[in-house]
């Protein structure tokens, strides 16, 4: 994933219609041990058929211009997939449109003289880089935990030799769709990461070229989550924040193969 310190490579691309005067309130930090604070921003003239992205950019241009330091932020794709341009905006992950990721967010969900407060995913998992930059490293440690299938498959085998029931695929692939933005992290009180292993363990467990090792991988992603995030309690913020709106039915399957996991293990020790 790519950050930006506001040079775009480019000028903002010119927009048409409406624009609003702005007020932003950004956290700005300029390192991992510096102390923060939030800084205040007028901005006139911004359109709103910008994306919120593009209107972080326009700032940074005229931040730019007047030999300032540019605001710190992530982003990649710009198209909703990369899950890179996480942010808290007004205090909602990704802003006030549902189902969204910040860079799909426009402007026009905003009035003129609208007081925009901007932060950083805060959740001790993810400790802060640089302005609204995070590090969500974390993240990786529980997919590398296992999240993989580690059979040797050899060729690709024929499409349909393996069939796999509709409800079942399209179960698997609405929890593929996980991004692993940190959304429901930042959202979740307890700063729980629940969804997104509950969506990386049932996209692979569903299917059946996961089945060998379901509760081997349940078992040793949940662990993994455990050693640097907090306790779900199903307060069910994170669905209500992730722009893909990742169910918590995962959550419950997720429950229901580690307790199997752990009730095998047990079993298999009695036996020794």
């Amino acid at each position: 994933m790519s950050q930006t310190n506001g040079q775009t490579g480019g000028q903002t691309a010119v927009h048409h219609g409406r624009t609003l005067d702005l007020k932003l309130c950004i956290w700005r930090q300029p390192g991992p041990r510096a102390e923060g604070r939030m800084v205040e921003y007028d901005l006139p003239g911004v359109s709103e058929d910008m994306s919120f992205l593009e209107m972080l950019d326009l700032l940074n241009e005229r931040l730019i211009a007047k030999e300032q330091e540019p605001v710190a932020f992530e982003h990649d794709c710009r198209e909703g997939i990369c899950g890179s341009c996480g942010m808290m905006i007004n205090g909602q992950a990704h802003g006030p449109q549902l189902g969204t990721a910040t860079c799909q967010l426009h402007m026009r969900k905003f009035n003129s003289g609208d007081v925009i407060e901007i932060e950083p995913w805060r959740a001790a998992a993810f400790p802060i880089v640089r302005d609204l930059v995070v590090n969500r490293s974390a993240l990786d440690r529980i997919v590398e935990a296992g999240g993989y299938i580690s059979v040797t498959a050899g060729a690709a085998p024929e499409a349909n030799i393996i069939p796999v029931p509709k409800p079942v695929a399209d179960a698997a692939f609405d929890a593929a769709a996980c991004i692993g933005c940190g959304a429901c992290v930042a959202a979740c009180p307890n700063g729980a990461a629940q969804l997104f292993t509950a969506a990386k363990v049932a996209h692979l467990n569903l299917l059946p070229q996961g089945q060998a090792e379901r509760f081997s991988r349940t078992e040793a992603m949940v662990e993994r989550m455990e050693e640097f995030f907090g306790s779900c309690t199903f307060h069910g913020e994170c669905e209500a924040a992730c722009p893909k709106r990742i169910s918590l039915e995962n959550i419950v399957l997720m429950n229901g193969d580690y307790v199997r996991a752990k009730f095998k293990n047990r079993r298999l020790a009695g036996r020794r």
